[in-house]
């Protein structure tokens, strides 16, 4: 099931970097497996995904120590792990331990924080273009702000913006937030851009997106907890 879903995403991300003039190999695809356990994980790796998405600190925690070998090789050296849920100030020591790349840094506070953990780290601002109270992210006019306190820090690397538009089965109403953050990437001088999921892909990469986070397109539906 993981392999044909996976073949059908590729040639997803394929057709729309094709119709919108873009090269393929442009667009980074992130599993996304939270709930998902260990051994999903390492089946993805075995295909040839090397890039992985959580949501949650507490619960990659409990994953990582099967995930540490693979026949004989090492997981945790071969593939990257990027924290996509809200980041509480409170964990960022165990997120620097555990992730090599941020997606969701949405306060200078946040990001010294993470600096003060000494680890080599990328980092996303995720920046809120809703009105939705549940929403997480920085409003736009912060950016500068979380952009000169990661210039300050040489174990930290800012590469680019990371949204979440409001939910809808509908994949065209997702649009407007998508060119939004591609006019704030620009504005700002940041070349990688995380949107889109397994519903609106192809929006997301006709408007630019560099990363898309796909779960349920590879997996299914997420295991209850």
């Amino acid at each position: 099931m993981l392999k044909e879903g996976l073949e059908q995403v590729r040639s997803r991300i394929e057709n729309a970097a094709a119709r919108a003039g873009r090269n393929a190999g442009e667009v980074t695809l992130l599993a996304v497996t939270k709930k998902f356990p260990p051994d999903v994980m390492i089946e993805a790796f075995e295909l040839g995904l090397r890039e992985f998405g959580e949501n949650y600190v507490q619960e990659f925690e409990e994953k990582h120590p099967a995930l540490i070998t693979l026949g004989g090789s090492t997981l945790e050296c071969s593939a990257r792990f990027h924290l996509i849920g809200h980041l509480q100030s409170n964990k960022t020591k165990k997120a620097a331990e555990l992730f090599q790349v941020i997606q969701t840094v949405d306060s200078a506070k946040l990001v010294r924080r993470l600096a003060e953990s000494g680890a080599q780290m990328e980092l996303m601002i995720e920046v809120k273009l809703s009105h939705e109270e549940a929403k997480y992210g920085a409003p736009p006019e912060a950016i500068p702000e979380i952009q000169e306190a990661c210039a300050a820090y040489s174990n930290l690397t800012l590469t680019g913006l990371m949204t979440m538009p409001p939910w809808t089965d509908d994949a065209e109403p997702s649009r407007p937030y998508f060119r939004r953050l591609r006019e704030l990437a620009v504005k700002h001088g940041l070349s990688k851009l995380s949107m889109g999921m397994s519903h609106d892909l192809e929006v997301a990469i006709e408007e630019g997106a560099t990363c898309v986070r796909i779960g349920t397109a590879l997996f299914g539906p997420r295991r209850k907890a």
